[in-house]
């Protein structure tokens, strides 16, 4: 799923097209993706875009007299950029024609969970909203305060776009790599010291990754906007080398999502349970990286 620093390259490449821009018409090959029915896409034609802005994982389109789009990538959902008219091709579900050029969004695998939402008025749109911390406009008090709202594990706070806003599951992973913590320590257990680290490693890493990725795409339009990247520590690299001290990644594996981390450089070379393979292995669950190792080579 498409993070804050996708997000935010996204939004930065849709105002160098589409800004002061007028709609001209919304089609819909996937009628299911909009999610709302009033106002009507007719309202949207011959308007001027106003402003494009984030909403946690949201991206929004802002047109003249209040009227916004409210568009929801989800897992697999991607925009692509093509001349004035373009077909929105087999994996289009919805296509914006605008008078500088064709926005369509593309969503892969047969599962439809990217969204549309047309709405009208400040006080609507807030209702899509989730209400999360933007960790880069807070500082260190706001953060704590949120920290201390509720106790979760630290995946779970990062990720909670109730908490924070707009980061998921692979720029957590990267988050608490650098903050040495693992992603199972409740917020409730941090000192002083750790909680200041995830303040600073949360604001660094997300920066710079916003930073990689506008020098990556240019003036382009992004075209590869995925969660696994080769120069990620830890998210996506599972038995692969941690960059810090070598020891292999490893994963919790939940639903259909997983945690990667380093179990030396984040929990003092312990394994955290994996929730299937725990459960199978019961008493013989490994406790170590090493012993993991030892009976994988059984």
């Amino acid at each position: 799923m498409p993070e804050l620093p996708d997000v935010t390259v996204y939004i930065d490449s849709l105002e160098r097209r589409i800004l002061g821009e007028k709609f001209e018409r919304l089609l819909l090959p996937t009628p299911f993706v909009l999610r709302s029915v009033e106002p009507a896409p007719a309202e949207f034609e011959n308007r001027r875009v106003e402003e494009i802005r984030r909403l946690g994982k949201r991206i929004v389109i802002g047109f003249e007299d209040q009227l916004f789009m409210v568009i929801h990538l989800m897992i697999a959902g991607r925009f692509q950029w093509r001349d004035r008219d373009a077909r929105p091709g087999r994996k289009g579900i919805a296509v914006f024609h605008f008078s500088s050029g064709t926005l369509t969004l593309t969503e892969a695998g047969r599962k439809r969970h990217a969204s549309l939402h047309l709405v009208r008025g400040e006080e609507a749109l807030r209702e899509h909203d989730p209400g999360g911390l933007e960790v880069l406009e807070c500082d260190l008090a706001d953060f704590v305060r949120v920290l201390h709202s509720e106790n979760h594990t630290l995946k779970r706070f990062l990720t909670d776009p109730h908490l924070l806003s707009g980061i998921g599951n692979a720029y957590s992973d990267e988050i608490l790599h650098r903050s040495r913590l693992s992603p199972l320590r409740l917020t409730s257990q941090l000192n002083d010291d750790e909680i200041a680290c995830l303040y600073q490693s949360t604001l660094a890493l997300l920066r710079e990754w916003i930073e990689r990725l506008r020098a990556e795409v240019g003036d382009d339009f992004p075209a590869k906007v995925t969660a696994f990247r080769s120069e990620m520590a830890v998210h996506g690299r599972y038995r692969e080398p941690c960059p810090d001290c070598g020891s292999p990644v490893q994963r919790i594996a939940y639903a259909s999502n997983e945690t990667n981390y380093c179990a030396e450089c984040q929990n003092e070379g312990r394994l955290l349970a994996d929730r299937a393979l725990s459960r199978l292995l019961k008493d013989d669950w490994p406790r170590t990286v090493e012993q993991l190792e030892a009976l994988r080579k059984r």
